[in-house]
């Protein structure tokens, strides 16, 4: 079984294990059950095909699953949206590098410094497949990352670790600074680590996505319990209440603004409702962070290695 058939298999077992009997109507009649959740048979009598092929399907010894059959399974597990989709690419064939072949360094295009320079103002940063800040301007850094050097900072985590880049995924499971930054941090945690599972399935080869998950996985139970439950999440949108040390508690909407294709860096900007004192607490930081000289964005330790 290849690394994309051990995704896929994981993340059926993690799904199936989560759904009880009760949950789709299936009367169980007090047995004793060896196993949570589901068994192989009874999700696929919910999906309606034979049970021997989604032991295939589910142990990674099919690769031709049809999308009908995605569907059926999909629907038979209670999927949303965000997770059908992650199942027909765990399901899809991966594709794949030449032998030895390295990521690409991920760095901004013009069009996205000349996006982030348009949003002066407004915080905003620049995210990396594997939650790197690539750039941020100076609202971004000063709401999210205030505590660490605008124009070098110091990567949080492992100091092994690939390049000098600050990572969202590590500040929010690491840094006790952006921990405490969150009034709900379970919340902000979940939409981390369901995003890593997006990309996780996405780029299954990714050596520093899969160190990056290990590193975390090593250093923060939380991080490895929520990583188990195999949840998706694709967050484009979403509110967080912050308790920032500079211009107090405010609430933000955080908006995700991805490439067409989806492969490319992210565009995170954070906003607040018009006329709001959350909108009053933003104009505050904006100006506190204001420079003399004319401002531009400010690339994130730029490194050749990422």
């Amino acid at each position: 079984m290849n690394k994309h058939d051990g995704h896929l298999a994981e993340f059926l077992q993690a799904r199936r294990s989560q759904l009880r009997p009760e949950d789709v109507g299936l009367r169980t009649y007090g047995e004793r059950r060896r196993v949570p959740g589901l068994r192989r048979e009874e999700l696929a009598m919910l999906a309606g095909i034979s049970a021997p092929y989604y032991t295939r399907l589910e142990q990674g010894q099919s690769r031709n699953a049809s999308r009908e059959v995605l569907d059926a399974v999909a629907s038979a597990l209670r999927l949303d949206d965000s997770e059908r989709a992650h199942l027909h690419t765990l399901a899809s064939a991966p594709k794949r590098r030449g032998p030895g072949a390295r990521p690409r360094p991920e760095r901004i295009t013009p069009a996205t410094s000349a996006l982030l320079a348009a949003v002066d103002g407004t915080p905003a940063v620049v995210i990396g497949r594997r939650s790197d800040v690539l750039a941020w301007n100076r609202p971004g850094h000063g709401l999210f990352a205030g505590h660490l050097d605008q124009d070098s900072p110091d990567d949080p985590g492992s100091a092994g670790g690939p390049g000098r880049r600050p990572n969202m995924a590590r500040l929010v499971f690491l840094d006790a600074h952006t921990r405490d930054l969150y009034t709900d941090w379970p919340a902000k945690a979940r939409a981390v680590v369901g995003n890593l599972r997006l990309t996780a399935g996405r780029y299954p080869d990714d050596p520093l996505l899969a160190a990056l998950i290990g590193e975390l996985t090593m250093h923060s139970r939380e991080f490895a319990t929520m990583w188990a439950d195999h949840r998706v999440l694709a967050c484009d949108v979403a509110d967080y209440e912050m308790r920032h040390p500079l211009v107090g508690t405010l609430t933000v909407t955080q908006q995700t603004l991805q490439s067409p294709q989806g492969d490319g860096p992210s565009l995170v900007v954070a906003t607040a409702d018009p006329g709001s004192p959350s909108a009053a607490a933003l104009a505050l930081l904006a100006h506190a962070t204001a420079p003399r000289d004319v401002d531009r964005p400010h690339h994130a330790a730029e490194s050749r290695t990422v």
